[in-house]
This record gives C-alpha cells, structure tokens and sequence, in this order.
C-alpha cells in the first residue's frame, strides 16, 4: 500500500487489502472489515505457521497484527501520504492450538505525523490471545 485510501480509489474492500500484502496471504489473514474506525481480521491456525510444540507462532501473530495495524492507519491517513511502522510491541496472553483467532485493530491516535495503532487478538472462545500497540509514522508520497 503505497498511497492514501483516496488515491486508491473506491475499489478496495477487504479482500483487495489482503491481496496488496503478500504476507497476509501467506499467513491465511483475512480482512473482514476495513475502515478508519477499526479493522478485523481472522487467520486459521495451520501448520505453516506453528511453532516445535503445535501453537501458533508468535511471530505469525505478529504478522496478522502488523498487517492489521497498517490497514487501519492506512485508512486513516491524508491525501499524499503513507505510512510505515516505527515501533511495534506485542504482549502474549495464551498459546493456540486449534481453530481460529481473530483480531479487532483500532487507532488510539491520529495525528498529522504520527498514527497510533492497538490490535487485540481472540481465540474461538473469545481469550485474549494477545495485544499489539504500534506506532506508524505518517510521511508524503510526493
């Protein structure tokens, strides 16, 4: 994603976002909703993305979270600008070892240089999995 929502142009919807991150695919991250009020997403456990003992891998949850977190500044970014994550931190709650998670991603602040970001991820049954705080910065595609 390189440009403002309103250069993109009217066609995105959540699927096309999945589709302009390659690691979100290959993660299995589907975007549910999309707006500047907040993004969800799911991600299947698989086994591309477990760890030694069969949870799904930190860094898998990371993935969907940053994928997440830059949707949701995406979305809330002005004209001629993009965004870049500076600062990402991540607290995990409870390893996964079926089914599903689910994330809900909000802005905590948007700002003329800075977008801050949280994502809490869910189990099936609703257990925080984990949270992710992330600070994107805002800079000018021109």
């Amino acid at each position: 994603m390189s440009s403002s929502p309103a250069e993109a142009g009217p066609e995105l919807t959540p699927a096309s976002v999945s589709t302009l991150m390659p690691l979100a695919v290959s993660l299995g991250v589907e975007f549910t909703s999309i707006d500047p009020a907040g993004v969800r997403a799911t991600m299947p456990w698989k086994a591309e993305n477990l760890t030694m003992v069969g949870t799904l891998h930190g860094g898998a949850l990371m993935g969907m979270a940053d994928s997440a977190g830059a949707a949701c500044a995406f979305f809330n970014l002005p004209p001629a600008t993009t965004t870049i994550t500076i600062e990402s931190k991540t607290n995990f709650f409870r390893g996964v070892s079926s089914g599903a998670v689910h994330s809900v991603t909000r802005a905590l602040h948007v700002g003329r240089t800075i977008i801050v970001v949280q994502t809490d991820i869910v189990d099936d049954n609703g257990r925080h999995v984990s949270q992710t705080t992330q600070t994107q910065t805002v800079t000018s595609t021109s």
